[in-house]
């Protein structure tokens, strides 16, 4: 795929714009999402994951990507809202925005993006459709993968589900 600029998007990495970046920081856990509409998944989610003493960095897709992934009613709210709530939470250390062209999705290139973090750990929840890729991603960072349990029927496609169903 070539961009408007004539350059291959492929070959555009990924890039993380930092909302709150902790000014030292030991090797943390990263999370990747959208956590486009707080519920109490996510908030169990990460609370079990700050449980196990490590900080806590949490990466927001931007909302080009998420738009192409989830269709033209996503995000419902922008990155930069979604990034500060989650850093609002008082078991996330810091978090950042994903930028990068839709396509790039690979494990290699979210290892490239998080390399400088030398992270201890990647975690997930169980039943990630990115599972096996995580995994590798962690392997490639030397990195513990961490899959955790999901809570069912807590997901945002749920709630809002729910909330059009109410209307």
């Amino acid at each position: 795929m070539t961009d408007t600029d004539g350059t291959d998007e492929m070959a555009k990495p990924l890039g993380a714009l930092w909302f709150q970046r902790p000014e030292a920081l030991e090797r943390p856990v990263v999370v990747t999402g959208v956590f486009d509409v707080l519920h109490v998944g996510h908030v169990r989610f990460l609370r079990s994951i700050a449980e196990r003493g490590l900080p806590l960095v949490v990466g927001i897709e931007s909302d080009e990507r998420v738009r192409a992934w989830k269709g033209p009613g996503r995000p419902v709210n922008p990155a930069e809202e979604r990034a500060e709530t989650i850093a609002a939470l008082s078991c996330v250390t810091g978090s950042f925005v994903i930028e990068g062209p839709p396509s790039v999705a690979d494990w290699a290139a979210y290892a490239d993006l998080l390399r400088p973090l030398a992270p201890a750990a990647l975690a997930f929840t169980a039943g990630d459709r990115y599972t096996q890729a995580k995994i590798r991603g962690a392997e490639a960072l030397r990195a513990q993968a961490w899959e955790l349990p999901f809570t069912p029927g807590r997901s945002t496609t749920a709630a809002l589900g729910r909330l059009a169903h109410s209307l």
